[in-house]
């Protein structure tokens, strides 16, 4: 007899998780409009949007940004895609190159919007400290050459902890720190949850709906095959845990995002 109550909270659990994803797409544009409102007086349409999404290594585009650049790739956004090295840590990196190259088409992101960095100072190298000045630079010297009033990154735990993703955070909050940010700017970090969140799938959905944030993108099933496609297309890093990697993150089907909040811009002192 006990079983009966326990199927009917899952299969309320799942029409719950189906009825967030039919809801999914009006919510996203009210988070877009809050979001671009913060910096602007008008609704925010998709065309509207120019943003870069800044990566520190081929692969992460899809590993954990796959349903953002989906989604407002979908929306007509204009998205651009910044990579800090070249993911040569074991001497691959002309082939990772190619890899991110196709990956991006896959997800909606052609060449002429990829710009890919390969720096002595950024080696791909969990033990490196990337410099913040540098790094620094590096964006906002693009972010300024293409008017982008979106930026979206990795927060302070970088989803996986790695130095090179926390580098780009710091890098990208001292900038939003000092009023470097142009006027009609908004960031955006890569919200991290802890381990059981990440690999529960899309059964995470409704605790990353519940919880605040400023930005949320989901992936349907649709959604998920192209981001894995994505995924396949970085065959140098197809290792058994990668497939698991695949199924089991939520982060192929979630991504959150908090503004990160910006400082007092630059004053000219006549």
């Amino acid at each position: 007899m006990s079983v009966y109550p326990a199927v009917f909270i899952v299969l309320s659990y799942f029409v719950w998780i189906k009825c967030i994803y039919y809801r999914h797409r009006s919510s996203l544009v009210k988070s877009l409009n809050h979001v671009m409102n913060v910096l602007t007086s008008r609704d925010t349409v998709g065309a509207d949007i120019r943003a870069l999404v800044v990566t520190a290594h081929p692969d992460d585009e899809c590993m954990f940004f796959a349903p953002t650049i989906i989604r407002l790739v979908e929306l007509k956004a204009s998205v651009h895609l910044l990579c800090l090295s070249e993911g040569n840590y074991y001497n691959q990196g002309a082939q990772r190159k190619q890899e991110l190259l196709n990956s991006c088409a896959v997800l909606g992101i052609p060449d002429s919007r990829i710009t890919i960095v390969d720096h002595t100072k950024l080696p791909d190298d969990p033990n490196a400290e990337w410099s913040v000045s540098l790094v620094s630079s590096l964006i906002v010297k693009h972010m300024r050459e293409h008017s982008f009033n979106m930026v979206l990154t990795f927060d302070g735990s970088g989803v996986s902890g790695h130095a090179n993703h926390t580098a780009i955070h710091k890098a990208v909050s001292y900038l939003a720190s000092t009023g470097q940010v142009p006027n009609d700017c908004c960031l955006l970090s890569l919200v991290t949850v802890g381990l059981f969140r990440k690999y529960i799938s899309f059964l995470e959905l409704p605790f990353s709906w519940l919880l605040p944030c400023s930005l949320r993108c989901f992936l349907g099933s649709q959604g998920y095959r192209q981001a894995k496609d994505a995924m396949y297309c970085h065959r140098t890093q197809l290792l058994w845990f990668r497939y698991l990697y695949i199924t089991v993150s939520r982060y192929m089907f979630i991504n959150t995002f908090q503004i990160i909040p910006q400082g007092p811009k630059n004053l000219k002192i006549y």
